[in-house]
């Protein structure tokens, strides 16, 4: 046993400092990014905002939206729709801004390959390989499989929060190492297992491992308000993956439902007992659940939202002086605050 002495951060840790700028209007900011990517080779160019592989999060329709509102923002695609359904969808331009999720099992992997040889040229370019624990050998064998028999293919993988991991998962062959466990708004692998890393911290340890090999890190998870994806754009992610923020929506792909007057959706973690028993009949005897199960308001139409998002990246560059996301991170100075917002009327 050892104890780590420095101290970790969260988002509530800090705040950005605003500097001196010339930029006279948020319409001045461009908040699109261009990446190359390191082992598929292919180039993005849009918001690196990422709807999150979950239920009621990443669906189809929530990719139309996305792709509808055109600043290219993309969707990780939830795994559990069938063959069929994403066949259909890849056929009908699905590809452009969604990432298709593969989980570890020998069925998301034979369903990944039988979708690629129905779609040929048409097939996903990107691929979103989930797991919670990225730290399991297994996982980076199963990265490596995957790299070699799908060399074009742009693969994010994760969860992984710590430097040494994320140079071993780039060198393995991801394109993007995803970062973050235990602080999604749903997940409760702090609470079971005690495990987790404070997600600011993990960003900026993970990037500067990343972007020394060439490699690109996606925070995923904790983000409470767009102030939040700022920081994690100034801490040095390059892409920012959400849940909670997408949840509740049109989009949802899921029923309403009525109390006490008002308009809720269900939504839960894909770790918890709801996810288990909708896709897998029941939570395995050898494990326990690492996800709660909440109902929240329903919000209407997302593109408010993205507006909301996109809007607040824009006025975070803008009190720093960065034309350009890109530069937000050699602009961020981040102050230690014991509190960063007046509550008196509530959080909102």
């Amino acid at each position: 046993m050892r104890i780590e002495q420095d101290y970790k951060l969260d988002f509530p840790d800090v705040l950005i400092r605003p500097k001196r700028s010339t930029l006279s209007s948020r319409s001045d900011v461009n908040i699109t990014r261009e990446f190359t990517f390191r082992w598929s080779g292919h180039r993005f160019n849009g918001v690196p905002v990422i709807a999150a592989n979950m239920d009621g999060v990443g669906t189809f329709m929530m990719a139309r939206a996305f792709e509808a509102d055109g600043n290219g923002l993309t969707v990780a695609l939830v795994k559990h729709y069938p063959a069929d359904k994403l066949i259909e969808f890849y056929r009908n331009g699905g590809d452009a801004n969604t990432w298709y999720t593969v989980g570890l099992n020998e069925e998301d992997y034979e369903k990944f390959k039988y979708v690629n040889k129905q779609l040929g040229d048409l097939a996903p370019k990107k691929i979103c390989l989930d797991v919670a624990n990225g730290y399991i050998q297994y996982f980076v064998d199963y990265l490596r499989k995957i790299r070699d028999q799908f060399p074009d293919k742009t693969i994010m993988a994760g969860n992984v929060v710590t430097g040494e991991m994320t140079e071993e998962l780039i060198l393995s062959g991801a394109d993007v190492v995803k970062i973050g466990v235990g602080q999604g708004s749903v997940c409760t692998t702090r609470k079971v297992a005690g495990v987790g890393y404070p997600q600011l911290s993990a960003i900026i340890e993970c990037a500067d491992a990343a972007h020394g090999l060439e490699g690109l890190v996606c925070s995923d998870g904790g983000i409470t308000c767009p102030g939040d994806i700022a920081k994690a754009y100034g801490a040095g992610a390059d892409f920012v993956m959400m849940g909670g923020m997408f949840a509740g929506h049109d989009q949802s792909e899921a029923e309403l439902i009525e109390e006490d007057g008002e308009k809720k959706l269900f939504f839960y973690g894909m770790a918890s007992d709801t996810a288990m028993k909708k896709h897998k009949g029941d939570v395995a005897e050898y494990r326990a659940s690492e996800g709660k199960t909440v109902k929240i308001p329903y919000r209407g139409d997302v593109k408010d939202t993205l507006q909301e998002i996109l809007g607040g990246i824009r006025s975070a560059c803008t009190y720093v002086g960065a034309r350009r996301l890109k530069e937000l991170t050699k602009r961020t100075t981040f102050v230690l605050v014991s509190r960063q917002l007046n509550t008196i009327f509530g959080d909102d």
